[in-house]
Parts: structure tokens; C-alpha cells; sequence
């Protein structure tokens, strides 16, 4: 018996909407300052992520696998309470915030504990594509109540 939920995603986002999708498989995706790359020349913005994989805990499996994300078009970068080292980042979203009549805008990453990384784009332009095998993970992620 197949398991669609194993085969790898591909996925691109040209719009906020687009961008959502990607967030939503990308919630709780854990990575280490060291898998983050600007490159300002090339105005790309890269990162490997571990991501848990939701469609499979819907079937009541628990997995992870590696996974990239890139975005083009990036013209900043800027972190806030990104910690130094090799810090475990969860990855909480991925959102845009923009005027509705311009393309460019400034692209957010959210990370537990109010880390995020900004970056400034000329327009949402990014890819997200599963690299790798998958793996077993220790435990789904939750959310408790902050309530």
C-alpha cells in the first residue's frame, strides 16, 4: 500500500496565499542557525529545515524529513533574538506583510520563543522542496494554551 503522504513536496509560493501553504506544511520545522545563508549578490535567501510531517500524523505517524526553503528577490535580511551557537530554532510561520498594490513587501519568519528573521523582498518569489528521506520523530510538536 502506497503512502502519499510520503511522497516529496514540491512547492511554490508567488503570493501571500501561496506563501500560507508553504507555511502551514513548514509549522514546527526545527533548524540551527548554521542552515541559514543570505547571499546579498544574489539576493537569495536559503535555509535546510527539519520538518515534521502533518499529512503523516494525520495517519498516525509521526515523521520528519529534510526539507529547503528559498526565497528570491530578497534585497534585506534581519534577525531578532536569533541566537548565536547551535541553538535548536522552531519554526512557528511563515508570513507577508505588504501594500496590496505593490508587490514588494517584507517577508517573516516566526520562530518560538519571538525570534524571527525579516526579510525584504521586490516580491514574494520562494520554493520549498523536500531533500531528503524520512525519518522517525521523537514526539509531535504541541502548542500549549499560552492562556
Amino acid at each position: 500500500m502506497s503512502d502519499p503522504a510520503a511522497d516529496p513536496l514540491k512547492l511554490i509560493a508567488l503570493d501571500a496565499d501561496d506563501l500560507s501553504v508553504i507555511s502551514a506544511h513548514l509549522q514546527d520545522a526545527v533548524l540551527k542557525r548554521g542552515d541559514i545563508a543570505y547571499l546579498p549578490s544574489e539576493k537569495r535567501f536559503a535555509l535546510a529545515l527539519r520538518r515534521f510531517d502533518w499529512e503523516g500524523a494525520a495517519q498516525g505517524q509521526k515523521r520528519r524529513r529534510l526539507s529547503a526553503l528559498h526565497f528570491e528577490r530578497v534585497t534585506a535580511a534581519r534577525s531578532t533574538k536569533v541566537a548565536a551557537g547551535d541553538a535548536v530554532l522552531s519554526l512557528l510561520a511563515v508570513t507577508f506583510s505588504g501594500q496590496s498594490d505593490d508587490p514588494a513587501g517584507q517577508v517573516t519568519l516566526h520562530f518560538s520563543d519571538g525570534a524571527a528573521i525579516r526579510l525584504d523582498v521586490e516580491c514574494i518569489e520562494a520554493q520549498m522542496k523536500d531533500l531528503g528521506p524520512i525519518w522517525e520523530a521523537v514526539a509531535t510538536p504541541a502548542h500549549p494554551d499560552a492562556g
